[in-house]
């Protein structure tokens, strides 16, 4: 297992599902509570992070998470934020990663937008220049947050529109899916693809959903389509790309534990799976675990690995000569 663990660490990889804010380092984190002492409950010592960090429920983690946001209160903290998840994903061989942003969380925090987008996107260029990945956006609407969340969300998207946007999405709380529709067709009509999150902890119906109303090219972890035959069949049919991230199903209890999840079943049934770390600070993973996490759920090889990571290179939206050079140079690396 060593010496897989060693071949994942070097091969190359893409993130799809991964959090802006959840991504902070402890380091970071612990930095930004220093700054704000007094004014928030995250500790201001890394160490105590880790329980910090041991969620009771998917409540009690949205509940933490928007506790680290709140950290971040000016576009200097976006941006060193932002430069310093890249940092660390190059770190793991991760060469393109698509990362998920909420600015409506930090425009409402006082943010202007045009601020922080200009943040997101100095950090974006300085770490492809720096440390040779590419990072591409996907602007989420905090669901069942606030009532203005997808207007506020939506207009940010298209009215600064930063190079880096490539995708909509709609994270937090899984409240029904299907009131977004509006706010997804404007979005797509512009030009960006669907990644809603759906079936985390809701159930199938939430794909369905997701797909129906939200015209989803990917969903967000899915794990619940496993309890609906008919949705299974449609997902193996059309191979839409379910972004699921083991350890974080784990710690926010949408599963009892990584021997139950769900992951082997999917693989088995023929569903379109890529591998992902969600928020990896805060659930004590990185990408590199979570594929050390598959291989052993579904008993793979460095040849299985990599099969794994180049279905993750195909459901990105890197473009099709990109998605060729990246394919050729994970299959160089399991060659030698």
């Amino acid at each position: 297992m060593t010496d897989l663990a060693d071949f994942i660490a070097g091969l190359p990889k893409v993130e799809l599902h991964v959090h802006h804010v959840g991504s902070a380092s402890p380091r970071i984190v612990a930095d930004l509570a220093a700054r704000h002492e007094g004014s928030t409950a995250v500790p201001a010592d890394p160490a105590k992070l880790a329980d910090y960090y041991a969620f009771r429920d998917f409540a009690h983690f949205i509940e933490v998470y928007l506790s680290v946001v709140d950290l971040v209160r000016d576009a200097a903290d976006v941006r060193l934020l932002t430069y310093e998840v890249a940092r660390d994903l190059a770190a793991q061989q991760v060469r393109y990663a698509e990362l998920t942003l909420t600015p409506f969380s930090h425009v409402r925090r006082g943010i202007p937008a045009p601020e922080y987008c200009a943040a997101v996107e100095d950090a974006r260029r300085a770490a492809e220049a720096d440390f040779g990945i590419a990072l591409r956006w996907c602007f989420d609407i905090p669901g069942g947050l606030e009532p203005d969340a997808a207007q506020v969300t939506l207009d940010i998207a298209l009215r600064e529109r930063p190079d880096g946007l490539v995708s909509f999405g709609l994270g937090g709380p899984e409240v029904p899916r299907a009131p977004f529709a509006p706010y997804f067709a404007q979005a797509r009509a512009a030009g960006l693809h669907s990644v809603p999150h759906a079936g985390e902890t809701s159930g199938p119906q939430s794909v369905w959903d997701a797909l129906r109303h939200l015209g989803a090219q990917r969903i967000g972890h899915g794990i619940d389509c496993v309890r609906d035959e008919a949705l299974v069949a449609h997902l193996r049919e059309r191979q839409v790309p379910l972004e699921v991230c083991p350890t974080s199903n784990v710690c926010t209890r949408a599963v009892s534990s990584l021997e139950e999840h769900p992951l082997k079943q999917m693989v088995d049934a023929g569903l379109f799976v890529t591998v992902n770390s969600d928020d990896p600070p805060m659930f004590g993973t990185t990408l590199n675990r979570e594929y050390a996490v598959a291989a052993s759920l579904l008993g793979l090889d460095a040849a299985g690995v990599t099969r794994l990571a180049q279905q993750a290179v195909r459901a990105s939206f890197l473009p099709d000569p990109d998605k060729r050079r990246l394919l050729a140079a994970q299959r160089e690396y399991l060659d030698r």
